[in-house]
Parts: structure tokens; C-alpha cells; sequence
């Protein structure tokens, strides 16, 4: 989805002539906000306690806290703008992205051996996999992790948290056949709100804890690991 609506944007006139977006890329750019960057930003509903609580008992409470964000910002640094802003938005089949769009660009080079196109082929049937998992489990996880938040402050809520998730992942899923641009649009200007809510959240807390901006430092993130019994 980014690649193509990268391309999309590539191809409108007057791109490198003009320093402002036109009406439309700016659609493109919140639908590509609605349904590329949703997962990024809801993931942080889950993965800081679910990480927390995995790391229980290893080293300091402090240490378990640096490392832990350390761990998250890295991973975020490295996956998102290393990976795929550098090199994953820079190789498309035409506009289009994915496991299986990249391995049939890389099936029609002359220079690729049959072996090779064969290894190829199953990294992409592998890659299609685990993003078919992380499509079954990543949604029910985000929705679920946001309406436990709700009950959190109130514990006679809780026995209501998974029939309300259950109602929101049916709704979900029932829009999803209007395509993919109505849904991007509709959850972008969502998402818009969730990230600047989540950047004044994190300003407030910083400045009251201004110590967690230590765990810039992958010193942190790298003892934690160390710590681990798998090590």
C-alpha cells in the first residue's frame, strides 16, 4: 500500500515543480496514514505492558524500564525509517509493494540464477505467511489492548471487554469491502488524533520523568538482552 500510493504521488504533474501537496496527494497521504501507519500507532498500546511484563525479574526496575523502551525505540527506528523508508519504499513492481509483488521483480532478472529465483520464491511464500499471521492476531490484539485500557479505571467494566472487542473487529472487517481508500480515509484523520494525543502524552511525561530520555542510548536495550535467560 505506501509503495503504491508513492508511486501514485510520482506520477501526479507537477510534483518536482511544486513545493505544495495538491488535494489529492494529500488524501493519498491520509489514506496512506489510515491504513499503513495505524498498526504503528496502536501498537504501543500493547507492547509496552506486554514487554514489561516479559522482562519481569531481570535486572533493576529501572533497568527494565530503560531497556524495554530502548528495545521499542530502535526497533521503530531501524524497522520503519531504516528499512522501509530507505529501502523498502525505493523497490516497487510498477507501484506495487509487498512480499509477493518484490519477489516476481526479482524472478524477471536475467542475471538471478534458477536456484536463486527458487530461494526467492519460498522467502516470499514464507514472507506472505507471517504477514497473514500478523493480519489475524495484530488487529484483534490492538482493539482488545485499547478497550482493556478503557476498563482499567473501572473494573466492573472488564466482564464487557471482549463483546465490545468482538462488536468493533465486526464492524471493522464489514467496512473493509467499501476497498482500501474509503478505509484509509476514513481512519486517517483517527490516526491524526491518536499521534498527536500519543506526542502530547509523551511531551508531559517526559517532563516530569525527563530520566526515560536515557533510554535513547542502546546500552540499555542491549544489557536487557544480556540479561535474558535465552542468552
Amino acid at each position: 500500500m505506501t509503495v503504491a500510493v508513492k508511486s501514485q504521488l510520482d506520477r501526479q504533474d507537477g510534483v518536482a515543480s511544486s513545493p505544495f501537496l495538491s488535494r489529492h496527494q494529500l488524501s493519498l497521504t491520509l489514506a496512506a496514514l489510515g491504513v499503513v501507519y495505524g498498526d504503528i500507532g496502536t501498537s504501543p498500546l500493547y507492547a509496552v505492558r506486554e514487554s514489561l511484563l516479559a522482562v519481569a525479574g531481570l535486572g533493576t526496575p529501572r533497568l527494565q524500564v530503560l531497556g524495554v523502551i530502548s528495545l521499542i525505540f530502535w526497533s521503530l527506528l531501524i524497522v520503519v525509517t531504516l528499512k522501509y523508508v530507505v529501502f523498502i519504499l525505493r523497490a516497487d513492481n510498477n507501484g506495487e509493494g509487498g512480499v509477493l509483488a518484490l519477489a516476481q521483480l526479482a524472478h524477471r532478472s536475467p542475471k538471478l540464477s534458477r536456484s536463486a529465483k527458487a530461494a526467492i520464491g519460498i522467502a516470499g511464500i514464507l514472507g506472505l505467511a507471517l504477514f497473514y499471521g500478523d493480519g489475524l492476531l495484530t488487529p484483534a490484539i490492538s482493539v482488545l489492548s485499547a478497550v482493556e485500557g478503557v476498563a482499567l479505571d473501572n473494573k466492573t467494566l472488564a466482564p464487557l471487554v471482549p463483546p465490545f472487542t468482538i462488536i468493533i473487529l465486526v464492524g471493522l472487517f464489514v467496512l473493509q469491502h467499501r476497498g482500501t481508500a474509503r478505509v484509509g480515509g476514513l481512519f486517517g484523520p483517527i490516526m491524526i488524533f491518536w499521534f498527536l494525543l500519543l506526542g502530547a502524552l509523551g511531551l508531559i511525561s517526559i517532563l516530569k520523568t525527563p530520566e526515560i530520555l536515557l533510554a535513547l542510548n542502546p546500552y540499555y536495550g542491549v544489557s536487557l538482552v544480556a540479561l535474558s535467560p535465552a542468552m
